[in-house]
C-alpha cells in the first residue's frame, strides 16, 4: 500500500509540473519550422517554409514608443509569428503597449494564452474578471508584473499625467485578441440589434448609435 501511495505521489508531482511547462499551443517537432505566410496551406499554425535566414528569428519593432494619438489613447505592438516567422511551433511571443496619458487599453480577451505584463515606464490600473465575475486589479508601476489568465476580459487604464508603457509575453505564437465592445457592436455582419438591445437593455436607437462608432472609417 506505502509503494501504491507513493507511484501515485510521484505521477501527481510529473503531471503538475507538465502542466506548468506545457504551452498554450502544439509542441513543436522539429528544431525550427519557420513559418511560410503565403503559403495557401491552412493548418493549426502555419506550414514551414524552406528558405530560412536569421531574420525570420529577428524583430525590431518594439524598441520604439507606438503611437498613441487615436481614440482610446493606447497601442499595442505584436512580436508575434506575424512578425517573427520563426516563432512558428515555440509557443510565445511577445508584445509592447503604450499608453498617453489618461489612455485605455479597452476591455479585451486573448482567446490563446494567458498574458504577463511588465511595466516598463508610467503606472497602470489593470484588472481582469473571472468568469464568477469577480474583478481582481491592482495599481502596478515601473519595475512591476501582472498576469492576466487564459482568456478573461482584462483591461490596462493609464489615469496619470505621464506616459506609460509595458511589454507583454503570451505562451502562444498568435494569442489572438477580441475587444468586447468593438466585437460586439462592430462585427460584420452585425449583430442584430434586437439582440444587444436585450443583452444590455438599451433601447434599438441607442444600439444603432453605438454601433456608428465602432463602424469602419470611409
Amino acid at each position: 500500500m506505502a509503494n501504491g501511495s507513493g507511484v501515485i505521489c510521484m505521477v501527481a508531482v510529473i503531471l503538475a509540473t507538465f502542466s506548468i511547462i506545457v504551452s498554450a499551443d502544439p509542441d513543436s517537432l522539429q528544431d525550427i519550422c519557420v513559418a511560410d505566410l503565403t503559403s495557401p496551406v491552412k493548418v493549426n499554425g502555419f506550414a514551414c517554409k524552406t528558405n530560412v535566414t536569421a531574420d525570420d528569428f529577428f524583430f525590431a519593432g518594439l524598441a520604439n514608443a507606438g503611437a498613441t494619438n487615436n481614440t482610446v489613447g493606447s497601442l499595442g505592438t505584436g512580436a508575434n509569428v506575424q512578425r517573427i516567422p520563426g516563432l512558428n511551433t515555440l509557443g510565445i511571443s511577445l508584445g509592447r503597449i503604450d499608453y498617453a496619458p489618461g489612455g485605455l487599453n479597452p476591455p479585451h480577451i486573448h482567446p490563446r494564452a494567458t498574458e504577463i505584463v511588465f511595466v516598463l515606464e508610467g503606472e497602470l490600473d489593470v484588472g481582469f474578471i473571472t468568469t464568477a465575475n469577480i474583478l481582481y486589479s491592482k495599481t502596478i508601476k515601473k519595475g512591476e508584473v501582472f498576469v492576466f489568465p487564459k482568456g478573461l476580459v482584462h483591461f490596462q487604464k493609464n489615469n496619470g499625467k505621464s506616459i506609460a508603457a509595458v511589454v507583454a509575453a503570451f505562451n502562444s505564437q498568435l494569442a489572438g485578441t477580441q475587444y468586447i465592445a468593438a466585437t460586439l457592436f462592430g462585427a460584420a455582419p452585425p449583430v442584430p440589434d434586437n439582440v444587444l438591445s436585450e443583452a444590455f437593455h438599451l433601447k434599438v436607437k441607442d444600439v444603432v448609435k453605438i454601433k456608428s462608432k465602432f463602424a469602419p472609417k470611409k
